[in-house]
């Protein structure tokens, strides 16, 4: 099998590797927030690829707004 033929590995595996990869002393809390940004950054992308994303320059408005 080549490896362009491999398919993505499941959520729970993806999970778990992320885990595996943290310190030994990580925390519940620690692998929550992890587990927070990894579901953020996920449901982000399937925002983008349905066309729900900001565009840069109305972005870039709002956050002017915010540190102004």
């Amino acid at each position: 099998m080549s490896a362009a033929t491999t398919t993505p590995p499941t959520t729970r595996d993806a999970v778990v590797e992320m885990i595996r990869k943290m310190p030994d002393d990580a925390t519940l809390a620690d692998i929550m927030d992890a587990l927070f940004v990894r579901q953020k950054i996920e449901e982000g992308i399937r925002q983008a690829d349905a066309g729900q994303a900001i565009p840069h320059e109305e972005a870039t408005q709002r956050l002017a707004k915010w540190l102004a």
